[in-house]
Protein backbone atom coordinates (compact mmCIF):
# COMPACT_ATOMS: atom_id res chain seq x y z
CA UNK A 1 0.00 0.00 0.00
CA UNK A 2 1.52 3.47 -1.12
CA UNK A 3 0.56 6.67 1.46
CA UNK A 4 0.88 4.90 4.37
CA UNK A 5 1.30 7.33 7.90
CA UNK A 6 3.59 6.30 10.52
CA UNK A 7 3.55 7.85 13.98
CA UNK A 8 5.65 5.78 16.36
CA UNK A 9 8.74 6.72 15.30
CA UNK A 10 11.65 7.84 17.27
CA UNK A 11 14.59 9.87 16.66
CA UNK A 12 17.59 11.29 19.38
CA UNK A 13 19.33 14.23 20.26
CA UNK A 14 22.96 13.77 21.46
CA UNK A 15 21.72 14.52 25.25
CA UNK A 16 19.03 11.73 25.65
CA UNK A 17 20.29 9.03 23.16
CA UNK A 18 22.05 7.36 26.28
CA UNK A 19 18.66 6.56 27.26
CA UNK A 20 18.22 3.73 24.14
CA UNK A 21 21.68 1.69 24.61
CA UNK A 22 19.80 -1.03 26.74
CA UNK A 23 16.73 -2.02 25.16
CA UNK A 24 18.65 -3.85 22.55
CA UNK A 25 22.03 -5.85 22.72
CA UNK A 26 25.53 -4.71 22.52
CA UNK A 27 26.25 -6.27 19.14
CA UNK A 28 23.58 -3.85 17.21
CA UNK A 29 24.27 -0.17 19.38
CA UNK A 30 25.87 1.37 16.26
CA UNK A 31 23.51 0.37 14.06
CA UNK A 32 20.86 1.86 16.77
CA UNK A 33 22.96 4.81 17.22
CA UNK A 34 23.15 5.90 13.78
CA UNK A 35 18.85 5.08 13.22
CA UNK A 36 18.14 7.34 15.99
CA UNK A 37 20.04 10.37 14.65
CA UNK A 38 19.10 10.33 11.44
CA UNK A 39 15.80 11.64 10.03
CA UNK A 40 16.77 12.69 5.73
CA UNK A 41 18.90 9.80 4.66
CA UNK A 42 18.26 5.85 5.37
CA UNK A 43 14.66 6.51 7.28
CA UNK A 44 13.71 8.54 4.43
CA UNK A 45 15.34 5.94 2.18
CA UNK A 46 13.32 3.14 3.68
CA UNK A 47 10.02 5.30 3.75
CA UNK A 48 10.36 5.50 0.10
CA UNK A 49 10.97 1.91 -0.11
CA UNK A 50 8.21 0.44 1.78
CA UNK A 51 4.51 2.95 0.84
CA UNK A 52 5.74 5.72 3.87
CA UNK A 53 4.61 9.19 3.01
CA UNK A 54 4.30 10.61 6.10
CA UNK A 55 6.58 9.81 9.18
CA UNK A 56 5.55 11.98 12.63
CA UNK A 57 8.74 11.81 14.67
CA UNK A 58 9.08 11.60 18.58
CA UNK A 59 11.75 11.75 20.79
CA UNK A 60 13.03 8.74 22.30
CA UNK A 61 12.29 6.94 25.69
CA UNK A 62 12.29 7.36 28.85
CA UNK A 63 14.07 10.74 27.66
CA UNK A 64 12.47 14.06 29.56
CA UNK A 65 10.39 12.30 31.67
CA UNK A 66 13.32 10.54 33.39
CA UNK A 67 15.17 13.59 34.56
CA UNK A 68 14.34 14.50 38.12
CA UNK A 69 15.52 17.97 38.21
CA UNK A 70 12.68 20.12 36.54
CA UNK A 71 14.33 23.28 34.82
CA UNK A 72 16.68 20.61 32.86
CA UNK A 73 13.81 18.61 32.31
CA UNK A 74 12.32 21.70 30.74
CA UNK A 75 15.93 22.57 28.91
CA UNK A 76 15.95 19.21 27.36
CA UNK A 77 12.10 19.06 26.38
CA UNK A 78 12.80 22.72 24.26
CA UNK A 79 16.00 21.31 23.15
CA UNK A 80 14.62 18.64 21.70
CA UNK A 81 11.50 20.44 20.37
CA UNK A 82 13.52 22.71 18.63
CA UNK A 83 15.53 20.90 16.86
CA UNK A 84 12.63 18.52 15.39
CA UNK A 85 11.45 21.67 13.73
CA UNK A 86 14.35 22.25 12.03
CA UNK A 87 14.26 18.94 10.83
CA UNK A 88 10.37 19.12 9.49
CA UNK A 89 11.02 22.63 8.27
CA UNK A 90 13.64 20.75 6.02
CA UNK A 91 11.10 18.17 4.59
CA UNK A 92 7.24 19.07 5.69
CA UNK A 93 6.06 16.87 3.09
CA UNK A 94 7.56 13.76 4.17
CA UNK A 95 7.78 14.62 8.32
CA UNK A 96 5.55 15.71 11.02
CA UNK A 97 6.24 16.01 14.88
CA UNK A 98 4.93 15.49 18.53
CA UNK A 99 6.32 17.30 21.06
CA UNK A 100 8.68 15.99 23.82
CA UNK A 101 7.22 17.69 27.33
CA UNK A 102 8.70 18.38 30.42
CA UNK A 103 5.59 17.26 32.75
CA UNK A 104 7.93 17.40 35.78
CA UNK A 105 6.51 21.08 36.03
CA UNK A 106 2.48 20.84 34.64
CA UNK A 107 2.67 24.70 33.73
CA UNK A 108 6.24 24.52 31.88
CA UNK A 109 4.82 21.50 30.17
CA UNK A 110 1.64 23.39 29.46
CA UNK A 111 3.68 26.34 28.09
CA UNK A 112 5.74 24.26 26.21
CA UNK A 113 2.52 22.43 24.43
CA UNK A 114 0.98 25.29 22.87
CA UNK A 115 4.22 26.57 21.79
CA UNK A 116 4.68 23.50 19.71
CA UNK A 117 1.04 23.72 18.57
CA UNK A 118 0.97 26.94 17.79
CA UNK A 119 4.54 28.49 16.88
CA UNK A 120 5.98 25.52 15.51
CA UNK A 121 3.14 23.46 14.12
CA UNK A 122 3.38 19.97 16.06
CA UNK A 123 0.26 17.95 15.81
CA UNK A 124 0.26 16.62 19.37
CA UNK A 125 2.53 15.23 22.20
CA UNK A 126 4.25 12.56 22.81
CA UNK A 127 4.88 11.59 26.69
CA UNK A 128 7.00 9.01 28.20
CA UNK A 129 4.56 7.40 30.71
CA UNK A 130 5.64 8.85 34.26
CA UNK A 131 7.83 11.53 35.33
CA UNK A 132 10.56 11.56 38.15
CA UNK A 133 10.06 14.78 39.80
CA UNK A 134 12.85 16.03 41.88
CA UNK A 135 13.68 12.48 43.27
CA UNK A 136 14.73 10.11 40.96
CA UNK A 137 13.06 7.21 42.80
CA UNK A 138 9.47 9.08 41.96
CA UNK A 139 7.07 7.81 39.75
CA UNK A 140 4.19 10.70 38.98
CA UNK A 141 1.32 9.66 36.88
CA UNK A 142 -0.84 11.91 34.54
CA UNK A 143 -3.70 11.35 36.07
CA UNK A 144 -3.02 13.27 39.48
CA UNK A 145 -4.95 16.33 40.05
CA UNK A 146 -1.96 18.58 38.94
CA UNK A 147 -2.27 17.45 35.67
CA UNK A 148 -6.33 18.83 35.33
CA UNK A 149 -5.55 22.24 33.61
CA UNK A 150 -2.59 20.73 31.16
CA UNK A 151 -5.73 18.54 29.90
CA UNK A 152 -7.96 21.26 29.15
CA UNK A 153 -5.45 22.90 27.34
CA UNK A 154 -4.66 19.78 25.55
CA UNK A 155 -8.21 19.26 25.01
CA UNK A 156 -8.64 22.48 23.56
CA UNK A 157 -6.08 22.21 20.81
CA UNK A 158 -7.63 19.52 19.86
CA UNK A 159 -4.41 17.52 19.18
CA UNK A 160 -3.91 13.46 20.35
CA UNK A 161 -1.57 13.02 23.18
CA UNK A 162 0.32 9.36 22.58
CA UNK A 163 1.11 7.73 26.03
CA UNK A 164 4.35 6.02 25.15
CA UNK A 165 5.70 3.13 27.56
CA UNK A 166 9.03 3.22 29.86
CA UNK A 167 10.50 0.65 32.27
CA UNK A 168 9.54 0.46 35.98
CA UNK A 169 12.05 2.36 38.27
CA UNK A 170 13.79 -0.58 39.43
CA UNK A 171 12.64 -0.22 43.07
CA UNK A 172 9.30 -0.92 41.59
CA UNK A 173 9.68 -3.60 39.43
CA UNK A 174 10.22 -6.56 41.80
CA UNK A 175 8.43 -8.81 39.80
CA UNK A 176 10.69 -8.54 37.25
CA UNK A 177 14.13 -10.06 39.59
CA UNK A 178 15.66 -12.24 38.38
CA UNK A 179 14.08 -12.28 35.12
CA UNK A 180 15.36 -9.08 32.87
CA UNK A 181 14.39 -10.73 29.57
CA UNK A 182 10.50 -9.53 30.48
CA UNK A 183 11.59 -5.84 30.88
CA UNK A 184 10.98 -3.78 27.85
CA UNK A 185 8.67 -4.44 24.77
CA UNK A 186 8.77 -8.27 26.01
CA UNK A 187 6.26 -7.25 28.69
CA UNK A 188 6.82 -4.91 30.91
CA UNK A 189 5.99 -1.84 28.39
CA UNK A 190 2.68 -3.30 27.46
CA UNK A 191 1.93 -3.67 31.81
CA UNK A 192 3.22 -0.61 32.77
CA UNK A 193 1.87 1.41 29.70
CA UNK A 194 -1.47 -0.36 30.49
CA UNK A 195 -2.18 0.08 33.94
CA UNK A 196 -1.31 3.79 33.41
CA UNK A 197 -4.16 4.48 30.86
CA UNK A 198 -6.74 2.88 33.15
CA UNK A 199 -5.34 5.47 35.93
CA UNK A 200 -6.36 8.20 33.50
CA UNK A 201 -9.66 6.02 32.19
CA UNK A 202 -10.60 5.55 36.04
CA UNK A 203 -9.88 8.67 37.32
CA UNK A 204 -12.71 10.74 35.60
CA UNK A 205 -10.23 12.87 33.05
CA UNK A 206 -12.46 11.71 30.46
CA UNK A 207 -15.96 13.14 32.13
CA UNK A 208 -13.98 17.01 32.71
CA UNK A 209 -12.23 16.81 29.18
CA UNK A 210 -14.71 14.99 27.28
CA UNK A 211 -12.68 15.92 23.74
CA UNK A 212 -9.29 14.29 24.78
CA UNK A 213 -7.98 11.57 22.59
CA UNK A 214 -5.19 9.55 23.53
CA UNK A 215 -3.03 7.38 21.17
CA UNK A 216 -1.17 4.09 22.58
CA UNK A 217 1.36 1.90 20.55
CA UNK A 218 1.22 -2.18 20.13
CA UNK A 219 -1.99 -2.43 19.32
CA UNK A 220 -3.18 -1.08 23.05
CA UNK A 221 -0.78 -2.16 25.44
CA UNK A 222 -3.04 -5.61 25.70
CA UNK A 223 -6.40 -3.73 26.66
CA UNK A 224 -8.39 -4.80 23.83
CA UNK A 225 -7.80 -8.57 25.07
CA UNK A 226 -8.48 -7.39 28.73
CA UNK A 227 -11.05 -4.45 28.70
CA UNK A 228 -13.97 -6.89 29.15
CA UNK A 229 -13.18 -8.14 32.41
CA UNK A 230 -11.68 -5.14 33.53
CA UNK A 231 -15.26 -3.88 33.40
CA UNK A 232 -16.86 -7.51 33.85
CA UNK A 233 -14.75 -8.96 37.11
CA UNK A 234 -17.15 -11.19 39.83
CA UNK A 235 -20.19 -9.50 37.74
CA UNK A 236 -22.51 -11.50 39.75
CA UNK A 237 -21.55 -10.06 42.98
CA UNK A 238 -23.53 -6.55 41.58
CA UNK A 239 -20.30 -4.35 43.64
CA UNK A 240 -20.18 -1.15 41.89
CA UNK A 241 -16.87 0.30 40.56
CA UNK A 242 -14.50 1.89 43.10
CA UNK A 243 -13.56 4.73 40.62
CA UNK A 244 -14.30 7.94 40.53
CA UNK A 245 -15.52 8.01 36.49
CA UNK A 246 -18.96 7.91 36.10
CA UNK A 247 -18.96 5.23 33.32
CA UNK A 248 -17.63 1.87 32.44
CA UNK A 249 -14.08 1.88 31.43
CA UNK A 250 -14.68 0.51 27.90
CA UNK A 251 -16.82 3.07 27.22
CA UNK A 252 -13.84 5.40 27.57
CA UNK A 253 -11.42 2.96 25.89
CA UNK A 254 -13.86 3.09 22.59
CA UNK A 255 -14.53 7.04 22.56
CA UNK A 256 -11.34 8.37 23.76
CA UNK A 257 -8.63 5.91 22.59
CA UNK A 258 -6.33 5.02 19.66
CA UNK A 259 -4.43 2.01 19.21
CA UNK A 260 -0.95 1.69 16.77
CA UNK A 261 -0.18 -1.22 14.96
CA UNK A 262 3.90 -0.05 16.37
CA UNK A 263 6.10 -3.31 17.00
CA UNK A 264 2.86 -5.47 16.75
CA UNK A 265 3.01 -6.82 13.03
CA UNK A 266 0.18 -10.09 13.81
CA UNK A 267 -2.76 -10.41 12.03
CA UNK A 268 -4.98 -12.20 14.85
CA UNK A 269 -4.09 -9.40 16.93
CA UNK A 270 -5.37 -6.81 14.60
CA UNK A 271 -8.38 -8.09 14.01
CA UNK A 272 -8.59 -8.66 18.02
CA UNK A 273 -8.36 -5.06 18.28
CA UNK A 274 -10.48 -3.89 15.51
CA UNK A 275 -13.20 -6.28 16.89
CA UNK A 276 -12.97 -4.33 20.29
CA UNK A 277 -12.24 -0.55 18.87
CA UNK A 278 -13.02 -0.51 15.54
CA UNK A 279 -11.02 0.05 12.68
CA UNK A 280 -11.69 3.52 12.45
CA UNK A 281 -9.20 4.13 15.64
CA UNK A 282 -6.30 1.72 14.90
CA UNK A 283 -3.36 3.27 13.15
CA UNK A 284 -0.36 2.13 11.37
CA UNK A 285 3.14 2.63 12.51
CA UNK A 286 6.31 0.90 12.92
CA UNK A 287 8.45 1.30 16.04
CA UNK A 288 11.28 2.36 13.56
CA UNK A 289 14.53 2.46 14.73
CA UNK A 290 14.05 -0.38 17.44
CA UNK A 291 11.53 -2.46 15.04
CA UNK A 292 12.59 -2.50 11.23
CA UNK A 293 10.42 -0.23 9.13
CA UNK A 294 9.96 -3.44 6.25
CA UNK A 295 9.01 -6.06 8.40
CA UNK A 296 5.97 -3.86 9.54
CA UNK A 297 4.76 -2.36 5.93
CA UNK A 298 5.64 -5.87 4.07
CA UNK A 299 3.17 -7.71 7.03
CA UNK A 300 0.41 -4.88 6.80
CA UNK A 301 0.39 -5.00 3.09
CA UNK A 302 -0.58 -8.17 2.70
CA UNK A 303 -2.71 -8.19 6.22
CA UNK A 304 -5.98 -10.40 5.57
CA UNK A 305 -7.92 -7.55 6.50
CA UNK A 306 -10.30 -5.58 3.60
CA UNK A 307 -8.52 -3.03 1.18
CA UNK A 308 -11.01 -0.53 2.91
CA UNK A 309 -9.29 -1.42 6.07
CA UNK A 310 -6.27 -1.13 5.49
CA UNK A 311 -6.50 2.27 3.92
CA UNK A 312 -8.38 3.47 6.57
CA UNK A 313 -5.71 2.42 9.05
CA UNK A 314 -2.09 2.68 7.26
CA UNK A 315 -3.80 6.62 5.72
CA UNK A 316 -6.96 8.17 6.18
CA UNK A 317 -7.74 7.74 10.02
CA UNK A 318 -4.31 9.67 10.86
CA UNK A 319 -4.55 12.29 8.03
CA UNK A 320 -7.85 13.11 10.12
CA UNK A 321 -6.54 12.37 13.21
CA UNK A 322 -3.89 14.36 13.24
CA UNK A 323 -5.52 17.02 10.46
CA UNK A 324 -2.19 16.37 7.88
Amino acid sequence: MQGKIALEEHFSIEDTLMDSAGFLGEHVWEELKSRLLDIHGKRLAQMDQHGIEITILSLNAPAVQAIADRKRAYDVARKANDFLAEQVRKNPRRFQAFAALPMQDPERATREYERCIKELGFVGALVNGFSQIDDPKSAVYLDLPQYRDFWGVVEKLDYPFYLHPRNPLPHMAQIYEGHPWLLGPTWAFGQETAVHALRLMGSGLFDKYPGLKIVLGHLGEGLPYSIWRVDNRNAWTKAKPKYPAKRKIGEYFQQHFWLTTSGNFRTQTLIDAMLEIGSDRILFSTDWPFENIDHAAIWFDAATISELDRQKIGRLNAKALFKL
